[in-house]
C-alpha cells in the first residue's frame, strides 16, 4: 500500500511539473496520470481486499469529487471481491449459534451466488421450508484484520495530507472508521431493511422491494432470496419492455422518499447494491426495484431535511438568495464558499446554478468547468468536503439518484430517450418523451403526496416535448421537497 502511495505521489508531482508547450497536451498527460495511478491503486485494494475493498467502492461513487479516471476505474469493485472458505463459513456458525450449517438449513450451497468487501452470500433452504432464502456471512477473517486496516487507511490518507496538505482526504477515513462498525453489525442491518420495508410498503404502488428478514446476528443475516439484474444491464430491461425513463425516475422518488421522508437513508447505493425485476403482475411500473446492504444508514433530523429541501426550492427556483441561507443552515457554508458549494451540489457551474440548474449543459459550460478543475477548484472542493457535516457527504452520495445531473451513476447508463439526451430504446418509441407519473407532477404550484400517500402511478402521460429529463426530474425533487414543508 505505502508502495502504491509513493509511486502516485512521484507520478502526481512528475506530471504536475512538466511544462507542457499547450493546456491540451497538459489535459491529455494529466488524464493518463489519473488513470495510471488509478489502475496501480485498483490492484492494491484488490490485493489487500477487506475494508480496502469497501474503500474503493465509496471512491467509485465520489464522481462529485473525484477525476472520471478514478471513479470509473474502481467501479469493478462494486461485483469483484473474495470469497472466505466454506468450512471457515461453517466454524463461525458453530462459533455464533453453538450450531453447524446443516442443524440451521436443510439445504446450503457451498459456493456464495455474490461476494462484497465485508460479507458474501449463500443460496440455502431453511429447515421444514421449500423458500430459498440468502444467507449473508460475515468474512470471518474480518474480525481479526479490520482494526488493522482502519489503522492503515489512516496512516495512507496522513501520508498524503503530508505529500500533498491541499489535498485533505483524511475525513474519508474518519468516515469509515465510524460507518465501519454498523456495517459489521448485521442484526442492526436487519432493523434497517425492516424499517425500510415497513415504511415503503405503506405508499400503495411502490416499486421498491426490500427481502424480509427471517433472523440475523451479528455476522449472520438469513433473508428472503429475491434475485435481479443490475440495472445497468441495458438488454434485460430493453427486451422486458421496461421503460428507462420509468427506471430513472423510480430511483429518483425512492431515494427522494428517503431524503425527506420520514425514513432513514440507504447510504450505499452503488450499482452491486440495487437490482431490477420484471413485475408482471403490474402494468405501471411493470418492474420492482429491489434495494439490498442495509448495513450503512443515518436518520437524518426533522430539522435538516426541511432545511435541505429548502435549499433544493431555493436551487430550483434560482433564487440565489435563499440558496445562501439555506447552505449555511444545512452545511455552515459561508459565503465565500457558496459558489463552489453549488457547483458541487449541482454538477452545473457556478452561473448555471444560480440562474436555471434545470437547463441543458452547454459545451460552453462544460469547458468552463473543465478549466476551473485544471486551475485548483478540485482542490477546493476536497478542502470544502472535509469541513462539511458528514451527512451531508452521505446526502450527496445519493444526489445522483435523487436529483440532477439526471444522468449520473447508476442512471448514466439508463439513456433515456428525452430528445435532448439520446435516442429513445426500440420498444419505447412513441410520440413525444414519456413521463411516468400523473399530471399533477408536471405542476410546479402543486403539492404532491405527503408522507403516507399512494405512489405516483395510475394514468401516465405524455409530457411536454420541450421538458428535458433533467427538468422532469427537478419537478419530481421539487414535489416531494413542497411536500415536507406543508
Amino acid at each position: 500500500m505505502n508502495q502504491s502511495l509513493t509511486c502516485a505521489v512521484y507520478s502526481y508531482r512528475k506530471t504536475l511539473n512538466n511544462k507542457a508547450k499547450s493546456e491540451e497536451k497538459h489535459s491529455s498527460m494529466l488524464k493518463a496520470c489519473h488513470k495510471r495511478c488509478a489502475e496501480r491503486t485498483l490492484r492494491v485494494l484488490e490485493q489487500n481486499g477487506s475494508i480496502f475493498i469497501k474503500l474503493g467502492q465509496h471512491l467509485s461513487s465520489m464522481n462529485y469529487l473525484l477525476p472520471l479516471e478514478w471513479t470509473t476505474t474502481f467501479i469493478p469493485l462494486q461485483d469483484k471481491c473474495p470469497v472466505s472458505s466454506y468450512e471457515s463459513i461453517e466454524q463461525m456458525f458453530i462459533k455464533d449459534t453453538g450450531f453447524s450449517i446443516a442443524s440451521h438449513f436443510d439445504q446450503f450451497e457451498k459456493d456464495p451466488i455474490g461476494a462484497a468487501s465485508l460479507a458474501q452470500v449463500h443460496l440455502a433452504k431453511l429447515k421444514g421450508s421449500d423458500n430459498d432464502v440468502a444467507v449473508k456471512v460475515q468474512h470471518p477473517a474480518l474480525e481479526e484484520w479490520v482494526p488493522l486496516d482502519l489503522a492503515l487507511t489512516r496512516f495512507t490518507f496522513s501520508t498524503l495530507k503530508r505529500f500533498f496538505p491541499e489535498y485533505d482526504l483524511e475525513w474519508l477515513s474518519k468516515e469509515m472508521e465510524s460507518s465501519l462498525p454498523q456495517e459489521l453489525d448485521f442484526a442492526l442491518e436487519a432493523q434497517n431493511a425492516m424499517r425500510t420495508k415497513r415504511h415503503f410498503q405503506r405508499i400503495p404502488g411502490s416499486p421498491l422491494v426490500v427481502p424480509n428478514v427471517e433472523w440475523g446476528l451479528k455476522r449472520i443475516l438469513v433473508m428472503e432470496y429475491i434475485s435481479g439484474h443490475r440495472t445497468d444491464d441495458l438488454n434485460y430491461i430493453d427486451t422486458n419492455g421496461i421503460d428507462r425513463d420509468e427506471v430513472s425516475a423510480a430511483l429518483a422518488h425512492i431515494f427522494n422518499e428517503m431524503i425527506f421522508g420520514d425514513t432513514p437513508l440507504h447510504c450505499d447505493p452503488h450499482g452491486g447494491n440495487i437490482a431490477i425485476r420484471k413485475n408482471p403482475l403490474r402494468r405501471k411500473p411493470n418492474f420492482d426495484i429491489v434495494l439490498y446492504d442495509h448495513g450503512l444508514y443515518r436518520d437524518i433530523s426533522k430539522q435538516l431535511r426541511r432545511d435541505y429541501a429548502k435549499l433544493w426550492l431555493a436551487v430550483i427556483d434560482a433564487d440565489e438568495q435563499r440558496m445562501r441561507k439555506s447552505a449555511f443552515d444545512v452545511a455552515g457554508i459561508t459565503d465565500d464558499q457558496f459558489p463552489l458549494f453549488a457547483s458541487a451540489i449541482t454538477g452545473r457551474d457556478y452561473m448555471a446554478a444560480t440562474k436555471s440548474v434545470v437547463s441543458t449543459r452547454t459545451d460552453k459550460e462544460k469547458e468552463v468547468i473543465s478549466d476551473a478543475l485544471a486551475d485548483g477548484m478540485l482542490t477546493q472542493l476536497v478542502q470544502l468536503l472535509g469541513k462539511v457535516p458528514s451527512i451531508i457527504l452521505l446526502i450527496l452520495k445519493t444526489n445522483d439518484l435523487s436529483m440532477f445531473p439526471a444522468i449520473q451513476s447508476i442512471r448514466k447508463s439508463l439513456t433515456v430517450h428525452s430528445p435532448q439526451l439520446g435516442r429513445e430504446p426500440p420498444h419505447s418509441r412513441r410520440s413525444g418523451p414519456k413521463f411516468p407519473y400523473p399530471c399533477s407532477l408536471l405542476q410546479q404550484d402543486s403539492l404532491p403526496r405527503a408522507n403516507g400517500a399512494d405512489w405516483p402511478s395510475g394514468e401516465h402521460i405524455v409530457a411536454k416535448k420541450h421538458l428535458t429529463t433533467p427538468q422532469r426530474l427537478g419537478i419530481i425533487h421539487e414535489g416531494r421537497a413542497k411536500a415536507l414543508l406543508v
